[in-house]
């Protein structure tokens, strides 16, 4: 496996903590990528992205002088002052951010002797510039050794331009080498809970220490993306693009921070073609994995389960701390058949046993999930399709549901990852969730889709709107209706237009009955019958008046 190590025209941003950096860069790349934030040391990892007009990638850092100032712990300075310094070491021109509004500090001038021994060219940027009042101090900048600075604001835009001009008149040209046409990599993720391993596994797949790790959980808040080959066995190239995102936490232990984090990650697991869901060996799927995962399956990506630190696992069966298991493989069995009875939801993924620090089986997380790629591509017949549909429902019949039973007519594919399926039917209504379940199961062990979810859109029949009153015996071409009680006669044409004819009243003439007098009247020695009332029909206020005089 080869590590893509090789960044041409790259443009670093450096400075201090919380001179705008990630706002200066979400502004020259067009989007937002990098978390903004008033707390000083958010970003921590390497960001990058390619910028079109120009050809050349930018790279956002982390600030430096974070651990003297009291911003972060030790072992996370450490780790991004390293990042900087690989940026630092790849790129061609370093755009050097300091504030406009505080004026030259003493670690901006720490920064400036850094820059200086690395020999690269540096543009000193003064950002925070919002107003012509600011400009004022930018005769102080000139201490730093670099020449005059370059006043902008990165919140409203100014000065944006002339930055994005100065960019490429030092970088020179663009290069004449066409761009690289073929298959497009296929995008992979890493997710989970914090402190599973995910950074551990994802600088053990690139070769290299290109992630920060450390045992502060929380420690990756930007997703980072990265780019690497791995070499098949025919000798032909498989490229890959792997993002490590931010570990999933409740929501009542979420801060603002760990919000913006999420909303990037989620964003990026929107975009992802296989997703990497990281287990711990340890504690096994608790109630974050379980929430995680279910909202990966709605996204339409490709997953495979990964359970890290099964190292640890092996180091108990040596010391013969696991009891009731005969050997590793029948534990490993059993815990394989947990995690499918605990994520039951899920389109039967691969379950890769792998761990990050001694790298066992780290290679297979790659064999993977191209599989689970090649297979989300998969083309189903139309015919093949609707067999296997209907030997699952003549295996198992669909229940009766209000008197009918769900008919399924046709079945056809419409889309590949996802693969969607459009079902036509008697009935949506009738199609059960256990029964859908049922089918999607089927379809998958039928077609070997392993990690791979289907999509079904039910199509029913046409409900019938327009139905004649007249019944089975009424002539097609004399329709009658009857609208709340009332009969009326066929339409009839008036002006070209189709009216109803509403029927003629009877007169009430001398013969008809009078006012006050009821057309049937009663003798007056016939009996008064009373309206007798069962338990059900009497009137409430009855019901009550007989449970008054009960009690009295």
């Amino acid at each position: 496996m080869e590590r893509n190590t090789e960044i041409s025209r790259a443009v670093a941003i450096v400075g201090r903590p919380n001179v705008g950096k990630s706002r200066l860069f979400n502004r020259l790349v067009g989007r937002r990528i990098s978390i903004v934030h008033d707390q000083p040391g958010v970003t921590r990892d390497l960001i990058t992205s390619d910028i079109f007009e120009g050809r050349y990638t930018l790279m956002d850092t982390g600030g430096i002088g974070l651990y003297r100032a009291e911003l972060t712990p030790k072992l996370i300075a450490d780790a991004v002052e390293e990042q900087v310094d690989f940026a630092l070491a790849a790129a061609a021109l370093v755009l050097l951010v300091v504030d406009a509004f505080e004026g030259c500090t003493a670690l901006d001038l720490e920064v400036a002797a850094m820059l200086r021994q690395a020999g690269k060219k540096v543009v000193v940027v003064a950002n925070k510039a919002d107003t012509e009042e600011r400009d004022g101090l930018m005769s102080e900048f000139f201490a730093l050794g670099f020449g005059e600075p370059l006043l902008i604001s990165a919140e409203h835009g100014r000065g944006i331009p002339q930055l994005q001009a100065l960019i490429i008149k030092l970088l020179g040209p663009e290069p004449t080498t066409p761009r690289e046409e073929g298959p497009r990599p296929i995008r992979l993720a890493l997710a989970g809970r914090p402190n599973v391993g995910k950074s551990s596994l994802g600088n053990r797949l690139l070769g290299a220490s290109r992630l920060i790790v450390s045992e502060v959980a929380g420690t990756t808040r930007d997703p980072v993306r990265a780019g690497l080959s791995r070499t098949k066995a025919d000798g032909s190239q498989a490229k890959f693009s792997l993002v490590d995102t931010a570990g999933r936490r409740t929501a009542n232990k979420r801060d603002t921070l760990d919000f913006f984090s999420q909303v990037r990650s989620d964003e990026i697991l929107a975009e992802t073609d296989v997703v990497f869901l990281v287990l711990d060996a340890g504690q096994g799927v608790t109630r974050i994995d379980k929430q995680l995962a279910g909202e990966l399956a709605l996204l339409g990506c490709g997953l495979v389960l990964v359970v890290n630190k099964w190292d640890l696992a092996k180091k108990a069966f040596r010391d013969k701390n696991i009891d009731g298991f005969e050997d590793e493989e029948e534990f490993r069995a059993k815990f394989r058949s947990a995690i499918r009875r605990e994520l039951f939801f899920l389109p039967e993924p691969p379950v890769l046993f792998v761990s990050a620090q001694t790298g066992l089986r780290a290679e297979d997380m790659l064999d993977a999930a191209e599989g689970v790629f090649v297979r989300a591509g998969t083309a189903i017949s139309t015919g093949r399709l609707n067999r296997v549909v209907q030997d699952l429902m003549i295996k198992r019949p669909p229940r009766m549901v209000s008197g009918k039973r769900f008919k399924c007519y046709y079945v056809t594919q419409v889309s590949k990852r996802p693969i969607r399926f459009r079902l036509f039917c008697n009935s949506e209504e009738r199609l059960e969730d256990a029964y859908q379940r049922f089918l999607v199961k089927g379809v998958h062990e039928s077609f070997d889709l392993s990690g791979v979810p289907l999509y079904l859109d039910i199509v029913g029949k046409p409900k019938q709107t327009g139905r004649r009153a007249g019944g089975p015996g009424a002539a097609a071409g004399s329709p009658m209706t009857e609208i709340e009680g009332e009969v009326r006669k066929p339409l009839a044409k008036v002006a070209g237009k189709a009216v109803i004819a509403a029927a003629p009243k009877k007169a009430i003439g001398p013969s008809g009955p009078r006012l006050g007098k009821s057309k049937n009247p009663r003798s007056k020695n016939a009996p008064v019958r009373k309206k007798s009332f069962t338990r059900w029909d009497k009137p409430r206020s009855l019901k009550g008046r007989a449970a008054r005089q009960a009690r009295k």
